[in-house]
């Protein structure tokens, strides 16, 4: 039909937006390469939108479920044999129906035969069984009643009395009950299968109905499922339109990044050695002005010491230190002047103020502007990228949009709406056929439900026989009853198991022919059609290469595309199906056309590539460092700070200010002084000593705080003066490598940078095309309709019907069985209600005062004999008499007693002959 080929069609069109394998991308002559660099930011497609289906092909049976498992149960103990795969798939190569009579002698013929039969072994059995039973149970019901004419098999209406009458009265009582109950069952059993086969295609309808407006819901909805596809392009489109726009941040800072692990070390070392020289300056000018501190303290604090020793000196010639004691203590003090005096000379050392004014010259020239003007045109990359590719760009855009178009205009080629509109109007009125059938078929269940429920009145109508019979039986028995006076109630009951027995013998043969035929049909289809179609065996036989046809390698490709050598099976689609995947995976439909080639000719055209490739970046504009930095560099090497006496200059600043600690000197002086008589000399002491703790404070202070800080800047000085030259030449080199990086071996890192940067573009359409096939596999137009009307055909034709019907022929077949014994203990029970027309004989002899028993000189002889009414009436004894005697009196054991009891019966009993015993 029209509407199949454009969806086929439609679909085909959906492949061709997936991505192709790994083996077809290889040999595609257009396609970029994947680099590792160029893996694109993941893109949000969003979601399909989706087909919600309302059929649930699930069936729970409940509680008569359990009876569906004993009829699989029993149907397991009939056939336990696997399902013969094999055996079946050589059956329809050899195509068995149509063989003829003169081929079955063909050897393979009767061992696939033999091999059937082996299979059918149970069923067969069964069936025999079943068989005879039906052609059996005529001929015995009428032997039956041809004996019971003749008064045999119970038909005599004379009852024999034994001890055990009671006993055996109870024994087939209680096995009728059983044996009804049982039947009971079945008949239950058989019932609630009735129903639920009518209950259940009831519900059928609402399968039928769910089945078909998932349909239609797969048909209107996998237009928009297609059209959201298309319009997902755009997403990519723009994306890849966005990182076009941005190729100077992109793709320059990819290149940027590259050379920067080159580039800006350099830049930054020279940026630390202008950082160098203004650090340089500052220690110089801190080593001159410290060094002019320290020459001008010097002077001051040697007259200041002068001064102060001269003073105590003086101090020391008074005449109280004449005196013993005190003249110890002035002599001490006397020893210690000398140490009043200074340590470090600083008037001898050089002058920095020629290297001060050379770093001053260098400093002239803004190094730091200058690398600063190399990293700004190192990082105007971008923008240079951006500037070259201008025209690119423009392309690009071009060939997307004419990408685009193609797209667009190729859904549009597809009438996928007028297409699935009349695949929706296909489907209702295919509804409205199957909606017609339904009075049909209600009125046909309506004739098998009153089959079924006819059939099993037949078992109804003898189980009511037999519950009366029992009811009005035990009822109405009275044991003090003879068999011939037994009473009205009790003889309804015995003939109404006897009428029970009758319809037993009409009834059981067709019951059994019933059951033996549904049996045959509904036990091969469970084991040949619903067991294997529930395993999914079922599938692999029709996916069996080469079943219908040697020329034809599969079934179903064969059926939808004319081409049999496509791997498609039927359980690989229920398979996808179920798994509600897309019917393009499901059909295999990638298969079938060259997704390459349109691949190709949209996405990944050969113009779009060549364009990429033609992605040229020149940084030959970039300098990184002037002549004039050059030439900065080289003088502040040249600018003698590694001429200088660093060594003297930490000579003199290591040695204190003074030889001694002048407040050391007090402390002592003070103490000395307290250890003097109060008066005018500790007086003295004590002014001098607060006077060089003054000199301290405001000349030896300051001179320590400059010794520290020309320390600390000549130290600086020292370190940065090391290997001044070298380090400045490293620099240097360091630039010029840079430099001849980006105008000589760029061009490698531009075209490494560069494919991975049209990788990322390209990748954003792998992006899309990845999408589109996952969405296609899983999400559009998912197939779980086609996998849901299987499953529902199998809950209605086995679920529904062949278990209903299964375990219909086991609840009745349980009863045609149950009724061979009830017949017998029917037969049985009924001789204890009925009356009967003749009973045994109970004489009174002697007043002895015994009913049926007389003693006779001490012996005890037993004379309840029967006593058949016409043996006395013409005096002739029956032929098996004496065995009866025998048998009735054990204890009639010697032959005069045996001749008395037989004269007896036969009338001719002879006085003489008692009187003699």
């Amino acid at each position: 039909m029209l509407w199949t080929k454009w969806l086929v069609l439609l679909l085909c069109w959906g492949a061709s937006l997936a991505e192709p394998r790994a083996d077809e991308r290889d040999a595609a002559p257009g396609e970029l390469q994947s680099d590792s660099r160029g893996q694109p930011q993941p893109l949000d497609f969003g979601f399909v939108p989706p087909a919600v289906y309302d059929t649930h092909a699930y069936y729970e049976p409940g509680a008569i479920g359990i009876l569906f498992h004993m009829v699989h149960a029993f149907l397991y103990v009939v056939q336990p044999n696997t399902f013969p795969e094999d055996l079946i798939v050589k059956a329809i190569q050899q195509n068995m129906g149509g063989i003829k009579i003169e081929e079955w002698r063909k050897p393979e013929n009767v061992v696939l035969l033999l091999q059937w039969i082996y299979y059918e072994a149970g069923f067969l059995i069964c069936a025999t069984i079943g068989i005879m039973f039906v052609v059996l149970t005529p001929i015995i019901a009428t032997c039956f009643c041809v004996c019971r004419c003749c008064d045999n098999c119970g038909g005599e209406m004379h009852q024999r009395q034994r001890k055990n009458a009671d006993c055996q009265r109870s024994f087939y009582t209680a096995s009728l009950i059983a044996t009804t109950v049982f039947i009971t069952a079945g008949v239950l059993i058989a019932y609630a299968a009735n129903y639920n086969m009518t209950n259940q295609i009831k519900s059928t309808r609402r399968l039928i109905n769910t089945n078909i407006r998932d349909l239609k819901t797969f048909a209107n909805n996998t237009p928009a499922q297609i059209e959201y596809l298309t319009a997902q392009y755009t997403s990519a489109k723009n994306k890849v339109l966005s990182d076009l726009d941005n190729i100077g941040p992109l793709l320059g800072g990819r290149i940027h990044s590259q050379l920067e692990k080159e580039v800006v070390p350099s830049l930054d070392t020279a940026l630390r050695m202008a950082g160098a020289m203004r650090e340089t300056k500052e220690a110089l000018e801190n080593i001159s002005s410290s060094l002019e501190v320290l020459q001008e303290g010097t002077g001051k604090l040697s007259a200041s010491l002068s001064t102060e020793r001269a003073s105590l000196s003086n101090t020391m010639s008074d005449p109280a230190c004449t005196n013993g004691a005190v003249s110890h203590t002035c002599n001490t003090i006397r020893s210690t002047l000398a140490k009043l005096g200074i340590s470090a000379d600083f008037s001898r050392l050089p002058d920095v103020s020629h290297a001060l004014a050379n770093v001053n010259t260098v400093l002239r020239t803004d190094l730091s502007n200058i690398v600063q003007k190399g990293y700004s045109s190192f990082n105007d990359t971008p923008k240079l990228v951006k500037e070259q590719t201008r025209n690119i760009v423009s392309g690009v855009k071009g060939i997307l949009d004419k990408i685009g178009t193609e797209i667009i205009g190729f859904s549009k080629m597809i009438p996928v709406e007028s297409s699935l509109a009349n695949f929706t109007i296909f489907i209702s009125n295919g509804q409205k056929k199957i909606e017609s059938y339904y009075p049909q078929i209600d009125q046909m269940d309506f004739y098998r439900w009153i089959g079924c429920v006819a059939v099993l009145c037949m078992v109804v109508l003898v189980l009511s026989f037999n519950l009366l019979g029992l009811l009005c039986g035990t009822c109405g028995y009275d044991k003090q009853a003879t068999p011939t006076t037994r009473g009205c109630l009790s003889n309804t009951g015995g003939n109404l198991l006897m009428a029970g027995v009758g319809f037993s013998f009409v009834f059981v043969w067709v019951l059994m022919g019933i059951v033996s035929a549904l049996f045959i049909v509904g036990g091969n289809v469970e084991k040949l059609m619903c067991e294997p179609l529930a395993n999914r065996q079922l599938f692999k036989i029709i996916d069996t290469p080469f079943l219908v046809h040697p020329a034809k390698k599969n079934f179903l490709p064969g059926l939808l595309f004319q081409n049999a050598n496509i791997d498609l099976t039927l359980g690989s689609m229920y398979r996808e199906c179920h798994e509600n995947n897309g019917l393009y995976h499901a059909l295999q439909l990638e298969t079938m056309f060259n997704i390459n080639s349109f691949l190709n000719r949209t996405v990944y055209n050969k113009d779009l590539v060549k364009l990429f490739e033609s992605v040229q970046v020149d940084l030959q504009d970039i300098t990184l460092l002037e002549p004039a930095g050059r030439d900065n560099l080289i003088n502040f090497a040249n600018s003698g700070i590694g001429q200088i006496d660093y060594e003297a200059y930490l000579v003199e600043a290591n040695k204190g200010v003074t030889l001694v600690d002048l407040l050391t000197f007090s402390a002592d002086l003070e103490a000395q002084a307290d250890q003097l008589p109060r008066g005018a000399l500790e007086n003295a002491l004590k002014g001098h000593a607060s006077s060089i703790r003054q000199i301290h404070r405001e000349l030896v202070v300051p001179m320590e705080q400059a010794m520290t800080a020309l320390s600390q800047s000549v130290k600086l000085l020292q370190r940065m003066s090391s290997d001044l030259p070298v380090k400045v030449t490293n620099v240097l080199s360091a630039i010029d490598a840079a430099e001849y990086l980006i105008t000589h071996n760029a061009s490698h890192v531009v075209k490494q940078e560069t494919r991975g940067y049209t990788q990322s573009l390209v990748g954003y359409f792998k992006q899309y095309t990845e999408w589109v096939k996952n969405s296609l596999t899983e999400e559009v137009a998912q197939c779980k309709p086609i996998s849901n009307i299987v499953d529902s055909m199998e809950i209605v034709a086995c679920s529904f019907i062949i278990d209903s019907v299964n375990t219909f022929w086991f609840g009745l077949g349980g009863c045609c069985i149950l009724l061979i014994p009830s017949i017998i203990f029917s037969v049985k029970l009924a001789k204890y209600y009925r009356r009967m027309d003749t009973e045994d004989v109970f004489e009174d002899m002697g007043n002895t005062g015994y009913h049926g028993e007389q003693v006779f000189n001490g012996n005890l002889t037993v004379l309840s004999l029967l006593r058949y009414s016409d043996s006395v009436s013409s005096g002739l004894c029956p032929p098996d008499l004496p065995r009866l005697v025998t048998q009735r009196n054990p204890l009639a054991v010697d032959e005069r007693t045996r001749e008395l009891e037989l004269s007896f019966f036969c009338g001719s009993l002879d006085i003489a002959l008692i009187q003699n015993l």
